[in-house]
């Protein structure tokens, strides 16, 4: 009897442990793929951009509010309990675009660069 409990806990303590990695994939292709936003980059670009950080599986929306851009990613989780229970974990980055002459802007501290909000 004790030991299929071990077991079950094993394999849910895995499962969680995979939702975690999972979830922080997803959490770094959302940034990434606002970064790239930021940049100029299209949504195509954006979307190889997450699949490249979160995987093949995940998937990525583009959404424009006025002169913000969100990024949500989302992706299942991985493994034979991840397909058991119908796990979605989703990020998402927002971003600024920045102005065409925005990057020669001058900052307080007298040097120049980007005055972006980061994500």
């Amino acid at each position: 009897m004790a030991l299929p409990s071990v077991v079950f806990l094993l394999a849910l303590l895995l499962a969680g442990s995979a939702a975690g990695v999972t979830q922080l994939r997803i959490e770094e292709a959302a940034r990434g793929g606002a970064r790239a936003l930021a940049r100029g980059a299209a949504a195509a670009e954006v979307g190889g951009i997450v699949r490249r950080l979160a995987g093949e599986a995940a998937g990525s929306v583009v959404t424009l509010d006025g002169e913000w851009r969100r990024v949500t990613v989302s992706g299942r989780v991985p493994g034979a309990v991840g397909s058991l229970i119908p796990w979605t974990l989703s990020a998402s980055a927002w971003v600024r675009s920045e102005a065409p002459g925005a990057a020669q802007q001058p900052r307080l501290d007298g040097t120049t660069g980007s005055q972006g909000r980061g994500t």
